[in-house]
């Protein structure tokens, strides 16, 4: 069964979305899962994790609303004020709504790089796990650091990296000091038990006129550093139509993906999302 484990539904008239403006012309409009069932139905795709777009506990309520009627959504990662004093008992009473999987701050939007390690998040993180929860981690490569002794603060935390990190795809060569000090962080990380990682966004890094080989050595450290059993495709749709869209880039993942063994493109399209995401559980 294949996942999408990172797509986004949005309307613009509610207002929160403070990042899309119309100068994101191709995704200055409203997205509903109308506008995602072709291409579900192209790639076989059974379902999808649907992610929080906006910093609001309004617009997690707008997707968990969405999901219940719409079948193919089997996961919602919302959104949380992991500072607010009770944000512990947020997260509990949000984890009552059964498809509910994550919680994800928009820690590439924030200031400090190490805005995750404040003391004042500790509750949210323990609530987060406390509900069987996952922490999606968007961030960037200058957040990694930060990211490692969070994950080895909170073992038992189950940690989902988004878009590979957000590597510099245009501006990289591989093999640079960027790229390898990445690439070492990305393995660091990959070697901690509760830690996966989305190849989902690293189109959006790349230069416009991108080919599928310029992806590939981050897809080899990805890979290297997470195995299959920790890397799960995703599409950042409708995000992706800024970089080519939804066919190009799932056509170059699965070109990429021609080179594994059946069982191990398994986990990347479809099982590791199932398992970390506890989808057989809902």
């Amino acid at each position: 069964m294949r996942i999408d484990a990172h797509q986004h539904y949005w309307q613009l008239a509610r207002g929160d979305y403070g990042w899309l403006t119309p100068k994101l012309a191709p995704i200055y409009r409203d997205f509903g899962p109308g506008d995602l069932a072709p291409r579900l139905d192209a790639f076989d795709i059974a379902c999808t994790i649907l992610v929080q777009a906006a910093p609001t506990q309004a617009e997690t309520r707008f997707m968990l609303d969405l999901a219940a009627t719409t079948p193919s959504v089997a996961g919602v990662v919302g959104w949380a004020d992991m500072e607010a004093p009770d944000a512990a008992e947020h997260i509990a009473r949000l984890a009552t709504r059964p498809k509910l999987v994550g919680i994800r701050p928009m820690i590439h939007d924030i200031a400090d790089p190490r805005w995750m390690l404040s003391p004042a998040l500790s509750p949210a993180y323990a609530a987060i796990e406390t509900a069987g929860l996952v922490f999606d981690a968007l961030v960037r490569p200058v957040h990694l650091g930060s990211l490692e002794t969070l994950v080895g603060r909170h073992p038992g935390l189950s940690v989902v990296i988004d878009h590979g990190a957000k590597p510099d795809v245009a501006r990289w060569t591989p093999g640079d000091e960027d790229f390898a000090d990445w690439a070492e962080r990305m393995h660091r990380l990959g070697r901690r038990t509760n830690v996966v990682c989305k190849t989902s966004g690293l189109v959006t890094e790349a230069r416009p006129d991108w080919e599928p080989g310029d992806l590939i050595p981050y897809l080899d450290v990805l890979l290297d550093a997470f195995g299959p059993e920790g890397l799960l495709f995703g599409s950042d749709w409708p995000v992706v139509n800024l970089a080519g869209g939804y066919d190009r880039w799932t056509n170059a993942l699965l070109g990429w993906l021609d080179r594994l063994d059946t069982s191990s493109r398994a986990m990347i399209l479809g099982e590791t999302a199932s398992r970390i995401y506890k989808l057989t559980e809902r």
